[in-house]
């Protein structure tokens, strides 16, 4: 069975000074590790002028009875004393038992140097601020399901997913297409569910 794991609720970003050094921490929940990596490509480019962008994940990879799931954990001190940043980064990810999420610590260097002690501070501050905004939650392992109808069946389609409260895109062409995010434990029950609405009618992926 899928267990539910902590993870952050949204993106959120933190910051503080120094001792002249600007610390901003990002933090981003993620749902595999090419998103991680897409999140951190994209905060190292929109802060490319920064002295660092120190970051760190923890991602779950495999989630089924017989695969288990392990954890992919990643960090970089990207050019801070080694073990000063992105090992204090991973850290406050692995002491808050956060997992699908991604940080990057953005440093702009403000003329002192703060000693390993003070990174390790600094960096463990920036992303304990990040998550403290992002707000922990505890998620489900979720799958996407697609659901092709007529137009006749999908009021009914619709009302199931809304009544489910399910997130969902429709799109309305010469059949009717629904985008579903759903908990995997509930994946099987809601095809079940659709399929007796629509008297099989409903094309399921």
């Amino acid at each position: 069975m899928s267990r539910a794991y902590r993870t952050v609720a949204t993106a959120a970003s933190a910051e503080f000074v120094v001792q002249g050094s600007e610390f901003i921490g990002h933090v981003r929940p993620v749902e595999s590790v090419d998103a991680a990596e897409a999140f951190v490509d994209a905060v190292r480019e929109e802060y490319a002028d920064a002295t660092h962008n120190v970051p760190a994940y923890r991602v779950r990879v495999g989630d089924d009875e017989t695969d288990g799931h392990f954890l992919r954990e990643y960090s970089s001190d990207d050019g801070e004393p080694s073990g000063s940043a992105g090992k204090p980064a991973l850290n406050v990810l692995a002491q808050q038992n956060l997992e699908n999420c991604a940080v990057v610590v953005t440093r702009y260097y403000g003329g002192t140097n703060l000693g390993g002690g003070g990174l390790v501070r600094a960096y463990s501050r920036a992303v304990k601020a990040a998550v403290e905004a992002a707000e922990i939650v505890e998620e489900r392992p979720h799958e996407r399901v697609s659901i092709t109808v007529a137009y006749d069946d999908s009021g009914t389609v619709r009302s199931i997913l809304e009544s489910e409260g399910y997130e969902f895109e429709a799109d309305y062409e010469v059949d009717v297409s629904f985008d579903v995010r759903v908990p995997i434990a509930d994946g099987e029950a809601l095809r079940d569910r659709l399929r007796s609405a629509t008297s099989g009618r409903a094309d399921l992926e």
